[in-house]
C-alpha cells in the first residue's frame, strides 16, 4: 500500500503529462485510494469506458483510441478535477 504522499506524487505526475497517460495510472491510483480507506466504488465497465465512483465523485475515462494506449488529455482533465475535489491536488 502507498501512502498518501506517494499517491499525490503520483497524481502530480499525471497531470504533469496529461497527453502521455494510461489508464493503468489512473486505476493505479483509485486502487490506491481504495487501500486506503477511501470510499471507492468498484469501477463499470463498458466497450469503450470505465465509470470510477470515489465517495460522490464520479468520473469516466474512454478506453477507446484506436491504435494508442495513451487516454485523451480531456479524460485525464476529469480525473484530475475528481482529485482537485478530493483534496489530492492542487
Amino acid at each position: 500500500m502507498a501512502t498518501i504522499e506517494k499517491i499525490k506524487e503520483r497524481i502530480s505526475q499525471i497531470a504533469e503529462q496529461r497527453k502521455n497517460t494510461t489508464a493503468a495510472d489512473i486505476e493505479w491510483v483509485v486502487g490506491q485510494l481504495k487501500e486506503n480507506g477511501f470510499p471507492v466504488r468498484d469501477p463499470k465497465k463498458t466497450t469503450h469506458t470505465v465509470l470510477y465512483g470515489i465517495g460522490s465523485l464520479r468520473f469516466a475515462i474512454c478506453t477507446h483510441n484506436r491504435g494508442n494506449k495513451q487516454l485523451k488529455p480531456c479524460y485525464v482533465d476529469e480525473f484530475i478535477n475528481a482529485m482537485i475535489e478530493l483534496g489530492l491536488y492542487e
